[in-house]
C-alpha cells in the first residue's frame, strides 16, 4: 500500500519525495517556475534535521553539490533554464568526477531569460551534455505530479547505482499544477561509498578529481564512462505507451506533451483514425529500439513538443528512414490544445492516405 493521497503541487512533491528519497543536503538559488521547491525545503529540510542552504549563486550551488557528493551525501539541487545554465561547467565536473547526485530542471521558455511559461526546449542541454567534454545524464522525464514524486526516488536510486548525475527534466505545466499523491512506497536503500572523502581513519585515501593531465589516462577514463553510458543504455530505458498495438500514426511526445497527445489521440480514435503514443520516460537513455520497432508497423510518426524541435531528431535516428517522422511544437510557453494536435493528426492522416 503506497497510504493516503494528497494534494500537492508539482514543485513540492519534489521536494517532500526528495526527503522521503533520503536526500541529506540540498542547495540551490530561487528562479520561476521552480520556487516553490526550495521554498518547502527551505520549511522541511530543517525540520528533518538536514542541511537547506540558499547559496549565494547557482555557480555557487553546483559546487556545492560537488562536494557534498564528493563526500557521500546524498544532495540535490534545483533550478530553471537559466539557472541550470549558469551550472553546467559544475555539472561537467561532476560527472567527470563519477559523482552521484540528482539536479531538477523545471524548463522555462528560452533562449536567453526568455519567458517564465513552460517549455521542453532544454532537452538538447539534459541529454546531449550541456557542459564540455564527453559526457551524459541520466534524465528522467515525468508526466504527472505522482510521477515527479516517483521519479525523484528512482533519480536517487540511480545516481549511486551509476555514480552519476541524474536530471529530472520537468517543466512549467508540471511544476505548478495539483494533483493528488502517494509517498507510501519510497524506502531509501542508500549503498555504502567506499571512495567517498569521509576521512582516511585508517584507510588509503580517495581522491575525488577530474583532473587528468596526461591524455592516455584522461581518454582511459573517458572510455571508462562510455562504457558505464552503453550499460545504461542497456539496463535502464523506461517509456510508456497507449493505444499502440494497432497504431498506424504513433506520436512521441514526453511531459505535459504527452499528456495533451493522449487527449488528442482519443479524439482521433472517436473519428477512426489509429493513433497512439509512445512516451519516453527516460530521455537518455532513449527508447530507440521501441521506437525502431513501433515503425515496423506504424505508417508514420509525430514528434510534439514544446520547442522548435529538438527530440524529434532522436526520433528520426530510431525511425531510420523507414516511415516518415513529423514534428509539431509550441514555443515560447505556449501550450498547444488538443483540439490542436487532433487538427496536426487528421493532416498527417490525410497525407498518409493519399499516398
Amino acid at each position: 500500500m503506497r497510504g493516503d493521497k494528497v494534494l500537492m503541487v508539482g514543485n513540492e512533491a519534489i521536494g517532500e519525495a526528495a526527503i522521503r528519497a533520503g536526500c541529506q543536503l540540498y542547495f540551490a538559488y530561487p528562479i520561476t517556475p521552480q520556487s516553490e521547491l526550495p521554498q518547502l525545503l527551505a520549511r522541511r529540510m530543517p525540520e528533518e534535521g538536514r542541511v537547506f542552504l540558499q547559496a549565494e549563486s547557482e555557480v555557487a550551488a553546483i559546487n556545492m553539490v560537488y562536494g557534498a557528493a564528493g563526500a557521500g551525501s546524498r544532495v540535490m539541487t534545483s533550478s530553471s533554464s537559466p539557472g541550470i545554465s549558469l551550472k553546467q561547467e559544475g555539472i561537467s565536473y561532476i560527472a567527470g568526477a563519477e559523482l552521484p547526485c540528482v539536479i531538477v530542471n523545471i524548463v522555462r521558455g528560452g533562449p536567453g531569460l526568455g519567458g517564465i511559461q513552460p517549455a521542453q526546449s532544454d532537452y538538447f542541454q539534459a541529454t546531449k551534455g550541456g557542459g564540455h567534454g564527453d559526457y551524459r545524464l541520466i534524465v528522467l522525464a515525468p508526466a504527472s505530479v505522482q510521477e515527479m514524486v516517483d521519479l525523484t526516488a528512482l533519480a536517487f536510486d540511480l545516481a549511486d547505482k551509476y555514480r552519476n548525475p541524474v536530471m529530472i527534466l520537468g517543466d512549467g505545466v508540471l511544476g505548478q499544477m495539483m494533483e493528488p499523491v502517494e509517498f507510501g512506497d519510497i524506502k531509501p536503500e542508500i549503498p555504502s561509498k567506499p571512495w567517498a572523502t569521509t576521512g582516511r581513519k585508517g584507510r588509503d585515501r580517495n581522491v575525488v578529481n577530474s583532473l587528468y593531465l596526461d591524455p592516455n589516462k584522461l581518454e582511459e577514463h573517458n572510455w571508462h564512462l562510455q562504457a558505464k553510458y552503453r550499460k545504461i543504455e542497456e539496463e535502464e530505458i523506461r517509456f510508456d505507451t497507449f493505444n499502440l498495438d494497432d497504431a498506424q500514426l504513433i506520436i512521441v511526445a514526453y511531459g505535459i506533451s504527452a499528456r495533451i497527445a493522449r487527449t488528442a489521440i482519443e479524439m482521433a480514435r472517436a473519428d477512426g483514425i489509429a493513433a497512439g503514443l509512445l512516451r519516453p520516460i527516460t530521455l537518455f537513455p532513449f527508447p530507440t529500439g521501441a521506437i525502431a520497432q513501433a515503425a515496423e508497423k506504424a505508417r508514420a510518426f509525430l514528434s510534439l513538443e514544446l520547442s522548435a524541435g529538438q527530440m524529434v531528431e532522436d526520433v528520426r535516428l530510431a525511425v531510420n528512414g523507414k516511415r516518415p517522422v513529423h514534428f509539431y511544437g509550441r514555443t515560447g510557453g505556449i501550450i498547444p490544445t488538443p483540439q490542436e494536435v487532433y487538427g496536426e493528426i487528421k493532416k498527417i492522416a490525410g497525407e498518409e492516405v493519399a499516398k
